[in-house]
C-alpha cells in the first residue's frame, strides 16, 4: 500500500519568493528613509549638494527636496503592505521604486554618487518584486505551516506503540 503526500512539492521555491519579498520590503523601507533623509536636506538647502549650470533637467534644490521627501515617505508606507504580503503593495513598490529610478536620474546632476546607488537600490527592488510571482508569496507562514504538517507523522500512517 503507498501513501500520498498532498504537500506542495515546491516548498524551496515559496520559501526562496518569500525570502525575495521580505528583501524588497526591507530594502524598499532603507531607500525611503534615505530619500526622507536626502529631501530633508534638500530643502534645508544643506551643503552636501552640488550646483550644476546648464542642466537640461534643471530644478529648485527644494523642489527635488520635497519630491523626494514625498517618494521616500510613499515608499516607507508601502514597505509596510510588503511585510503582509498583499498584492497591492508589490504593484506600488515597483512603481514607487520605478520613480525613485526616474527622480534620482533626473537629479544626477546636483548628488551623483548618491543617486547612481539609489538607482541601483531601486533596481534591485524592481527585480525582487517582479521575480516571485503572487501564488508563491501570499502567505509568509503558509509555506512553514505546510511544511510542519509535512513533517508530523500522521495519524493512519502508523499505528501507536504502547
Amino acid at each position: 500500500m503507498t501513501a500520498t503526500h498532498t504537500g506542495h512539492p515546491h516548498t524551496a521555491q515559496r520559501e526562496w519568493a518569500q525570502g525575495l519579498t521580505v528583501f524588497a520590503a526591507v530594502m524598499l523601507m532603507i531607500a525611503g528613509l534615505l530619500a526622507v533623509c536626502r529631501g530633508v536636506m534638500a530643502i534645508a538647502e544643506d551643503d552636501v549638494f552640488v550646483t550644476t549650470s546648464n542642466y537640461a533637467f534643471e530644478f529648485d534644490l527644494t523642489g527635488w527636496g520635497w519630491v523626494h521627501l514625498i517618494l521616500g515617505a510613499l515608499a516607507v508606507i508601502v514597505s509596510f503592505g510588503l511585510f503582509q504580503a498583499v498584492l497591492w503593495a508589490r504593484v506600488a513598490g515597483v512603481a514607487i521604486a520605478g520613480l525613485v529610478i526616474i527622480s534620482n536620474f533626473l537629479s544626477l546632476p546636483y548628488y551623483p554618487v548618491w543617486s547612481v546607488v539609489m538607482i541601483a537600490l531601486s533596481g534591485f527592488i524592481i527585480w525582487a518584486l517582479c521575480v516571485a510571482r503572487q501564488d508563491e508569496s501570499s502567505d509568509p507562514f503558509d509555506a512553514r505551516r505546510r511544511a510542519d504538517r509535512e513533517h508530523r507523522p500522521h495519524a493512519t500512517s502508523e499505528p501507536e506503540r504502547r
